[in-house]
């Protein structure tokens, strides 16, 4: 049984993504960021919830450290947390983008540059990172400064990694969505059609393949899943 870490396990696409795994026979070390958010999971014999604020990064440390005490070998991490802006340059101020960047960088960062050494140590293993399609176009991101500059870390970050990852079996990969069909979505876009929309199960077993043993030969993995949107 592999043990992966899910972040953000609580989300529309981290709750998903927990039933894939658990599904799938893993066991999943899901963090939250509050007890009510614990409580909203079911008992499960292969699910580990755990309060974690992953924008502390002694925490987050923490956190990591026990899991391998406890489990050993950590096979792998799905990076879900992250959270939205919108503003072009004349509205995103500083504080926007440190805002931003500890959401959707930081807590990603934390997690893997303690978790990273543990699969290098032990030559295997797989992490995967959420991006953003406003990160990579230019023309979707200028209205959303702080948000895609905060996204974009994460392409950095992958290529870095895995520049040191070589001739390991470690990979970092990135996954870009495009628009997520979640009942917030559907009520803020009224008009759209959700068709075109990429389902959360979808995303789910995308990363599913990622961390199993299918993928071995996939390295340095930007993968798009945007549908028709």
């Amino acid at each position: 049984m592999k043990t992966v870490i899910i972040t953000g396990a609580n989300g529309n696409l981290g709750r998903a993504v927990t039933k894939e795994f658990l599904d799938k026979n893993y066991r999943v070390l899901a963090t939250v960021s509050n007890d009510t958010a614990r409580a909203d999971f079911q008992t499960h014999p292969n699910l580990e919830v755990a309060v974690v604020n992953l924008t502390h990064e002694n925490e987050t440390y923490e956190f990591i450290r026990n899991s391998i005490g406890k489990y050993r070998v950590i096979d792998a991490a799905l990076l879900l947390v992250g959270g939205f802006a919108q503003g072009a340059l004349a509205a995103a101020s500083g504080e926007d983008i440190h805002q931003q960047i500890a959401l959707n960088f930081e807590t990603a960062y934390y997690v893997t540059r303690p978790l990273f050494a543990h699969l290098m140590e032990n030559k295997k293993g797989r992490i995967v990172l959420i991006g953003a399609r406003p990160a990579l176009n230019p023309a979707q991101g200028k209205d959303l400064i702080a948000y895609s500059l905060s996204k974009s870390l994460l392409f950095k970050l992958a290529e870095l990694l895995n520049e040191a990852a070589k001739g390991a079996d470690v990979s970092v990969s990135v996954v870009v969505p495009s628009t997520l069909d979640t009942p917030l979505n559907r009520k803020s876009m009224p008009g759209a059609n959700p068709d075109n929309w990429v389902k959360p199960l979808e995303i789910a077993e995308t990363l599913e393949f990622l961390v199993s043993d299918k993928s071995k030969s996939l390295k340095e993995t930007v993968l798009k899943i945007y549908n028709n949107a």
